[in-house]
């Protein structure tokens, strides 16, 4: 899995858990078990605020974009995250938390 990032100024926040194929954005589970490789679920598909753009999975991993809030006084590192890359199971620290 490979989880990347569209900071955007908002005061809301950002929760993820990874459980396999299965995330947990704010509480709410999203199954990504089911799309196969070389498949995509197109932007505006799946009804989440935080999920930006498609969702695919290429070369058996799966490709996310969320969108990540941030203060006006943000960190560099969450104002300009790192994608995050095969995280294990469990709650997924953010970047600049």
């Amino acid at each position: 899995m490979i989880i990347q990032f569209s900071p955007q100024r908002r005061s809301d926040s950002l929760s993820i858990q990874k459980i396999g194929d299965v995330l947990t954005i704010n509480g709410e589970a999203f199954d990504f078990s089911a799309l196969p490789d070389g498949a995509t679920i197109p932007a505006g598909e799946i009804p989440c605020p935080f999920i930006e753009g498609a969702v695919d999975r290429v070369g058996g991993q799966l490709r996310i974009i969320l969108v990540l809030p941030c203060a006006a006084d943000a960190p560099q590192t969450r104002r300009f995250p790192a994608p995050i890359i095969d995280p294990a199971d469990g709650p997924i620290t953010l970047p600049g938390d």
